[in-house]
């Protein structure tokens, strides 16, 4: 333990650390302006001050490079999603709180989510592929658990293979790669409460002349915090 009559002693990054996080930062940008693919590894050393021959002590290539700006991000999104699982929770609270795990990512951290979902480079890059494979297989299966352990409990509607809703609504969250500007969209938490409101109470008007149907599950009262739809 440090000395009471000395402040302890705060360690310094070390220098290749800064170097790394420097390097990941400008091709975040890069990455986010150009597309992953028309990002060349010359445009990343360009833009870090260095040569294409010094990067290669850092980052033997984009896919590597790729790799370390949304590896975080994903782990983040898995770890997640496990403590909500683990929660004592009726379905649908998880299932909003999974929403909120999946959308906070876009808010917190928008150029690692969106570099890697709005190209499609998961289908075409088989070295990320081999390496992201596992961690998505594995938040892929927490999903389609949430939806069978709703459908058990009778919280949630049987409409069809757990597999597919939980695709579906991963599917609808990742579309915010395509729009969502932190500075300009809506707040998250509106989208957040929107989506979730959509999942929950489907877009079938709620009024004395027209209750739910046995289709859907019996939502209550909606959420008046839910606001309108986005587009």
């Amino acid at each position: 333990m440090p000395s009471p009559d000395k402040p302890a002693v705060v360690a310094k990054p070390r220098k290749s650390a800064l170097r790394r996080e420097e390097i990941l930062r400008h091709a975040t940008a890069l990455f986010d302006r150009k597309g992953y693919a028309n990002t060349s590894l010359d445009d990343v050393a360009q833009a870090v001050g260095i040569k294409r021959e010094a990067l290669y002590y850092y980052y033997r290539s984009r896919t590597e490079i790729l790799i370390a700006i949304i590896g975080p991000q994903t782990s983040g999104l898995v770890d997640g999603l496990r403590d909500v699982l683990a929660k004592d929770l009726p379905a649908r609270e998880k299932l909003h709180m999974a929403i909120r795990n999946h959308l906070k990512r876009f808010d917190r951290h928008c150029l690692e989510m969106t570099i890697f979902l709005r190209d499609g480079v998961m289908g075409t890059n088989e070295e990320l592929h081999l390496a992201m494979r596992r961690v998505w297989k594995d938040y892929e299966a927490m999903w389609t658990r949430l939806i069978d352990e709703g459908k058990a409990s009778g919280e949630l509607a049987d409409l069809g293979d757990s597999k597919m809703i939980a695709f579906g609504i991963q599917g609808m969250c990742n579309w915010l790669a395509r729009w969502y500007n932190p500075r300009k969209s809506a707040p998250i938490d509106s989208i957040i409460d929107t989506y979730f409101a959509m999942l929950n109470l489907g877009l079938q008007p709620r009024t004395p002349e027209l209750p739910s149907t046995g289709s859907t599950p019996s939502a209550g009262k909606r959420n008046p915090k839910a606001g309108p739809l986005v587009h």
